[in-house]
C-alpha cells in the first residue's frame, strides 16, 4: 500500500498546465498535511479547525492564486490548532515553506518577534 500512496502523492504534485507552480505546490503540502493530521491518531482539542482551514485553503486555490493575507491568516489559524506537534512538524514545515513562495513573511516586519525591535535587547529589570 505504501507504493500506492508514493504513486498518489507524486499525481496530486504533478504541474498542471496553465496553473501556478507554486499553487500546486501549496496544494501538494495542504495535501499532506492533511493526510498527516487524519492519520495522527492522538486526540487534539483544534482538529476540526485545522482539517476546516485546510480545506477551504485547498479550494481556494483552486479557484487561481490566493492573496497572502488569506494565506498569513489560515497558517496562525492552522499552526494554533496543532501546537508543536512533534509527529506533524515535517509536513507542516512543508506547508510553511509553500506559503513563503507567495511571499508570506516568517514574521510580518511590522511586528517585532518577542515584542523587541531586532538588534534591541529589552533592559533588565532589577
Amino acid at each position: 500500500m505504501a507504493g500506492e500512496a508514493e504513486t498518489a502523492g507524486r499525481m496530486r504534485t504533478a504541474p498542471v498546465a496553465g496553473l501556478d507552480p507554486r499553487v500546486t505546490t501549496l496544494r501538494a503540502a495542504v495535501h499532506r498535511l492533511r493526510r498527516e493530521l487524519g492519520g495522527y491518531r492522538v486526540a487534539l482539542a483544534d482538529r476540526e479547525v485545522a482539517m476546516e482551514r485546510l480545506s477551504r485553503l485547498d479550494e481556494l486555490s483552486l479557484a487561481g492564486v490566493p492573496d497572502v493575507e488569506t494565506l498569513r491568516q489560515a497558517l496562525l489559524e492552522i499552526a494554533a490548532a496543532l501546537g508543536s506537534v512533534s509527529a506533524l512538524a515535517p509536513a507542516v514545515a512543508e506547508f510553511r515553506r509553500a506559503l513563503e513562495l507567495f511571499g508570506v513573511p516568517r514574521f510580518p516586519p511590522e511586528e517585532p518577534r518577542w515584542g523587541t525591535p531586532p538588534g534591541v535587547w529589552p533592559k533588565a529589570s532589577r
